[in-house]
């Protein structure tokens, strides 16, 4: 079987990009100094004159990526359906987006292109023909709170279903299958004065699915400070966890996917993530014969060591491949 292909989303490095340390440059010759075979590049952070880029933009850009022997695969699209003061972009507006954000894509030479899930399933649709005339399959994220099985997500299987299109499918993130709490939050939160009283609270809450509100009025009633609140809220939302992941619905999506998107926030030099289960995610994939690529997303952005945390998690990633 053909060997999963193990990438590193650009968006890994946004601390130093933000802050001046990394042109784009420096960020893909990183991505190939620790072993990234090949990056996902965020269009509305990295590309200076977004949404559009110029043909001799896409020229010099290639040339770089040839340069260090390190394709662009895939492009991150966003979908500001927001993006008006009075009222949400349409349907047709949305499609015009998308289908500019194929051009781009196709021009700096990704063959995927992920989409936020902002873009409903009946522009999705639609989007199929020009996906297919530009080659570029196009995957819905699937990113926490949901996972495979949702509601949510299952409306755009159903979608891909009635369009027969290999072209749209879904790029997965590992943090929906996160069976933890997320560990630079809770550092976080201690560091600034949360109790361990609180976070067990919140933490305990969180797997045994107590309502929102219900754990939100208890910390309340403890007492818990800004910190707690705020840590509680992430596990509410884009960090939350279960004690049982959706594996079967990953298992079910895997001819659906376009890529995955490895999600990280920390791991340890026992290349360990200890939120994700990355053992099981991956042999899940395995199993199921998914021989795409995984590209690894740092959110963890920690200061001065997202360069090793990102070199870790392909380590990480390779080590437990290697064992199955």
């Amino acid at each position: 079987m053909k060997k999963i292909t193990l990438g590193v989303s650009l968006f890994s490095f946004t601390g130093e990009y933000i802050n001046g340390q990394f042109t784009l440059e420096d960020c893909i010759r990183t991505a190939g100094e620790i072993g990234a075979e090949c990056f996902e590049m965020v269009g509305a952070q990295m590309l200076p004159t977004y949404p559009y880029i110029t043909e001799e933009y896409a020229r010099e850009f290639k040339a770089m990526c040839d340069g260090y022997g390190i394709p662009m695969t895939s492009y991150g699209a966003n979908m500001d359906r927001g993006m008006l003061p009075d009222r949400d972009l349409t349907e047709d507006e949305m499609l015009r987006a998308c289908i500019n954000d194929l051009r781009t894509a196709g021009k700096l030479g990704a063959g995927m292109m992920r989409v936020q899930y902002m873009t409903p399933p009946s522009v999705m649709k639609r989007l199929a023909p020009y996906a297919e005339a530009y080659g570029i399959h196009c995957g819905i994220e699937i990113h926490n709170p949901e996972t495979p099985s949702s509601p949510t997500m299952q409306a755009y299987r159903e979608v891909y279903d009635q369009v027969g299109s290999r072209y749209l499918g879904f790029v997965v993130d590992f943090g929906s299958f996160a069976n933890g709490p997320n560990k630079p939050s809770i550092d976080r939160a201690l560091a600034n004065g949360a109790s361990q009283e609180a976070l067990d609270y919140a933490i305990s809450s969180c797997y045994d699915k107590v309502p929102r509100e219900e754990v939100r009025e208890g910390l309340l009633k403890m007492g818990a400070n800004a910190a707690a609140m705020g840590a509680f809220e992430d596990m509410y939302a884009f960090l939350t966890f279960s004690r049982e992941p959706d594996f079967a619905g990953l298992k079910a999506i895997v001819p659906y996917i376009s890529y995955c998107h490895g999600k990280f926030h920390y791991i340890s030099e026992d290349l360990v993530e200890p939120a994700i289960p990355y053992p099981e995610i991956l042999k899940t994939l395995v199993d199921a014969g998914y021989s795409g690529t995984i590209v690894s997303e740092n959110e963890g952005h920690h200061a001065g060591k997202t360069v090793e945390m990102t070199r870790r998690h392909l380590e990480m990633q390779r080590k437990i491949l290697a064992a199955l």
